[in-house]
């Protein structure tokens, strides 16, 4: 069953960009992972300070292997100096898609 993943990330102010940046240089390293189907950068706007990052696989075992996967580690590393970290707080939110339209429409709730 496909699953959802949502990484919320709490930016300090005028970090956003750099978040930003670091997430285009990485994009392609989780889209070469079995089991990937998606991924969308949120940026957030009105009445959201959160950054959200949202993936979509297979299963969850696509996903696990992805966490456990050298390119995550390389990807997550914290950078020493002043680029520093971008992120003050995540939180991992999970789901499994029950209904889905558009694109990747009839995969979703299938037994």
């Amino acid at each position: 069953m496909p699953v959802v993943k949502i990484n919320a990330i709490s930016v300090p102010e005028g970090r956003g960009a750099e978040l930003e940046k670091r997430f285009t240089e990485r994009a392609r390293e989780v889209e070469s992972m079995p089991g990937f189907v998606g991924f969308q950068l949120l940026r957030p706007t009105a009445g959201e300070d959160r950054y959200f990052v949202v993936t979509e696989w297979e299963d969850e075992e696509s996903f696990r292997a992805w966490v456990s996967s050298q390119a995550f580690t390389r990807g997550h590393a914290r950078p020493a100096g002043p680029g520093g970290p971008v992120a003050s707080h995540a939180d991992l939110l999970e789901f499994e898609v029950a209904l889905s339209a558009g694109r990747h429409a009839g995969t979703a709730g299938q037994a």
